[in-house]
């Protein structure tokens, strides 16, 4: 089986910040009891005209161009997402003609916080097996569109965004080592969007009892957060043969600062092998790692042979982590 790895990273964020000042105005809230609590400072909000394409093509293009390949080379196109553009077609073909790659397969995935964990995971196996040799997977939300911003125990969490990453084969040894996914849907009331679906359609009646706004149960999530990702880092670790004192660079998800402090204290490591930008983009579900990533190589984080592990949780509910020996040299 051939090594798959990422060839390139790419993101986008909307120009329109909204801060905690911001939300002031809004909703019985304030700075600090949102910092203390979550960690975030300001989040990153699509234009009207903006739907999850939109901003999923801004980061497949950058992706793209780095990894230095054209979009008709693409095999396949996977874009993560709780907030596609509509039910049908998927979110994958109107990015597909967005970037003028005709030549490849589409789909997207739902998995929510851990989609893109899941994406690269499902497009590794393409490449690893020979099947594909070129794989984009992006993921990308407009949670503002299913947020209530009268809720100030939801709306000063979310934010836009998406971050998207090339897969493709890579030098012997190198690129993804292990993967760990899991699910528990007996959780699937604690973070969910109740209407909209086959089991209960949009009506009068959903619109009015708010059941088109993002629900969560905060004190359920953060228990299971915890623990799952402590989990699946160490259970990828341990697929890899590897141990934490060898990671190089943590890329979590994005949700909460307690959750992510909590996960580094009980691993061990060092702040600075952490990668962080929840104060500055909130919590983005499926973009929140591949933003993350992308932002950890633009800053110089990410060296040829580093261990790189991700790492997520989400609504399912769902986790799920993978560790990378880092090269985006392309092999033959």
């Amino acid at each position: 089986m051939r090594s798959a790895g990422i060839l390139g990273t790419g993101a986008y964020l909307p120009e329109k910040v909204i801060t905690n000042a911001d939300l002031e105005k809004m909703v019985d809230t304030n700075d600090e009891w949102i910092v203390s609590r979550t960690g975030i400072r300001e989040r990153h909000i699509a234009a009207p005209e903006q739907a999850a394409s939109d901003l999923a093509v801004g980061a497949a293009r950058q992706a793209l161009k780095r990894a230095n390949i054209t979009a008709d080379q693409l095999d396949l196109i996977i874009v993560a997402t709780v907030t596609p553009d509509m039910s049908f077609p998927a979110t994958a073909c109107l990015v597909q003609e967005q970037i003028g790659a005709k030549n490849a397969a589409t789909f997207d995935l739902s998995a929510a916080c851990t989609g893109f964990i899941y994406g690269i995971t499902t497009g590794a196996q393409f490449i690893k097996t020979g099947v594909y040799r070129y794989v984009l997977v992006v993921g990308v939300e407009v949670l503002s569109r299913i947020v209530d911003w009268s809720d100030r125990n939801t709306c000063v969490l979310f934010g836009d965004g998406a971050g998207a990453a090339v897969l493709g084969p890579v030098k012997e040894g190198y690129g993804f080592q292990s993967f760990e996914l899991g699910g528990d849907g007996t959780g699937a009331t604690h973070l969910n969007l109740k209407a909209g679906g086959s089991r209960c359609p949009a009506s009068e009646q959903t619109i009015k009892e708010g059941g088109h706004y993002l629900y969560m149960n905060g004190r359920e999530v953060f228990k299971f957060a915890v623990r799952v990702l402590i989990s699946a880092a160490d259970e990828a670790l341990k697929k890899a043969g590897l141990t934490k004192e060898d990671i190089s660079l943590l890329v979590p998800h994005q949700a909460n600062m307690r959750i992510i402090d909590a996960a580094v204290e009980r691993l061990g490591l060092d702040e600075e092998k952490v990668i962080v930008n929840l104060d500055r983009c909130g919590n983005m579900s499926s973009a929140s790692i591949p933003v993350a990533l992308n932002e950890a190589w633009e800053q110089g984080r990410v060296h040829e042979g580093d261990t790189v592990v991700l790492c997520g949780f989400g609504g399912g509910l769902t986790w799920g982590a993978t560790v990378l020996r880092w090269s985006q040299d392309e092999a033959e």
